[in-house]
């Protein structure tokens, strides 16, 4: 019966590429040495067969490898996207991704926080349901921590890679208007307690500037939901829909077709995000991209950062691109 595999060791794999213990340490963590010598030694490290043991890198380091990841709704397809690729981005540098849910409760994001910085994960990723919130502040004290989408009140965040929502709520509303349309639904994810996220602030500015008749409304972003919302907003008589997510947007497509209703004839959506699904539906849905790998790339670099202690603060600000297909007529 053949014998399992000793595994090797670090002491090998510095032989093997004539470097020191501690420089293939370094090199397999991704820091203070070459992008070609990380390279050289993480494939030396393939070949040979090295793992390095997750229990002994913890003590040694006092670090887990796990960063947080506390996603506002994974019932969004697009949060779903965005948390593959942070978790595979992780991975590509020696971390993993503890990807929890927040379902979209405020309550429930408070809770699984509190949880993520108790298991000492080694930094936090969040795109959050409550930005205002003042646990933020709380918890940035004692761990890392990268926002996505909007800024964390109050809160010392370690990094922070925010939509420029201001412009990305101009571009979808103007673009509604130019279109004719003057009377318009605003389906936003956001509960009665958290009125004050910025995308939907920006709204209700851009509603006086534009001269718009906007009726604002919480709607989950599972398609089921979604759908219901969307029926009976039909039902009430609009015809045009500015979906703050695009899972939400699948929902008056849904309930459109069940109405008998054409979009861009009979009605007008426009989505927010841009998930790839979005070119397929016919007609394609009119939307906003944020530009999804880049955001991936940008908050992993600033979290592994972070966790390795890096403590200069960078915030970096997603600009809005319109996407137009054709489902605004």
């Amino acid at each position: 019966m053949p014998q399992p595999r000793k595994r090797a060791t670090i002491r090998e794999v510095a032989k093997a590429t004539g470097l020191s213990p501690a420089s293939v340490s370094y090199a397999l963590r991704g820091m203070q040495v070459s992008e070609e010598t990380i390279e050289r030694v993480r494939r030396v490290a393939a070949e040979l067969g090295y793992e390095a043991d997750p229990i002994a890198r913890a003590l040694a380091s006092g670090r887990t490898g796990m960063i947080g990841l506390l996603c506002g709704s994974l019932e969004d397809l697009w949060q779903q996207a965005l948390a593959v690729g942070i978790g595979r981005a992780l991975k590509d540098n020696d971390r993993y991704a503890l990807i929890l849910d927040a379902t979209g409760d405020p309550s429930r994001e408070r809770t699984l926080a509190r949880q993520l910085r108790d298991q000492r994960v080694d930094a936090l990723i969040v795109q959050p349901v409550d930005p205002a919130a003042p646990l933020w502040a709380e918890l940035c004290e004692s761990l890392p921590v990268v926002s996505i989408g909007d800024s964390l009140a109050g809160a010392r965040t370690a990094g922070e890679v925010v939509f420029d929502n201001r412009a990305g709520v101009t571009l979808a509303l103007e673009h509604m208007r130019d279109r004719g349309h003057r009377r318009i639904a605003v389906l936003t994810p956001t509960r009665a307690s958290t009125p004050d996220r910025p995308a939907d602030v920006h709204v209700l500015a851009e509603t006086a500037r534009l001269g718009l008749d906007i009726e604002v409304v919480t709607a989950p972003q599972a398609l089921a939901a979604a759908t219901d919302v969307a029926r009976r907003m039909l039902a009430g008589g609009h015809r045009a829909f500015f979906c703050f997510a695009d899972s939400i947007a699948y929902g008056v497509y849904a309930a459109s077709a069940e109405q008998g209703l054409r979009i861009p004839a009979d009605v007008s959506v426009m989505g927010y995000d841009d998930h790839p699904m979005s070119g397929l539906l016919s007609p394609g849905l009119t939307t906003v991209d944020w530009d999804i790998d880049g955001i991936v790339r940008a908050a992993v670099r600033l979290v592994v950062a972070a966790a390795d202690g890096n403590t200069r603060r960078r915030r970096i600000v997603q600009a809005p691109e319109l996407r137009e297909r054709g489902s605004v007529g």
